[in-house]
């Protein structure tokens, strides 16, 4: 039996314009930064395995899309949720928490999300997981 202890999982939200979205955060600041971008009908708690498992080498944020898991649910009239929104909203939300470079899991949605922020700046991405 292994004395490791587990690094600790963040569950934290942050405002972006009246849109809360809602992140799971594990691992060093300074390490490198993985993304992970859940699957269909799913949320940042399909991950809850797998963070704890990479945090001890890298930073890991996983967070919820509009309408998933924690996060706010706009009405459909006030936002729209198509995968070009999804990827904007998600670009956002790394600017607004200064990450600059990152690796993405891809799984389902999350890949068509991912896809499109690589698109935008493939310069911030550092590796695709599939």
């Amino acid at each position: 039996m292994s004395n490791t202890i587990a690094p600790a999982v963040f569950y934290r939200k942050v405002d972006m314009n009246g849109l809360e979205i809602f992140y799971r955060e594990a691992g060093p600041q300074d390490a490198p930064t993985v993304l992970l971008l859940h699957g269909f009908p799913s949320s940042s708690h399909m991950f809850r395995n797998l963070i704890p498992v990479l945090a001890d080498r890298y930073h890991v944020i996983a967070p919820d899309f509009p309408g998933y898991g924690e996060n706010s649910a706009p009405s459909v009239s006030d936002f729209e949720y198509s995968y070009e929104r999804l990827a904007i909203t998600t670009k956002k939300f790394t600017e607004k928490l200064n990450i600059s470079k990152y690796a993405m899991y891809l799984t389902d949605i999350g890949a068509s999300i991912g896809f499109r922020l690589a698109v935008m700046h493939p310069e911030r991405v550092t590796a695709l997981i599939g």
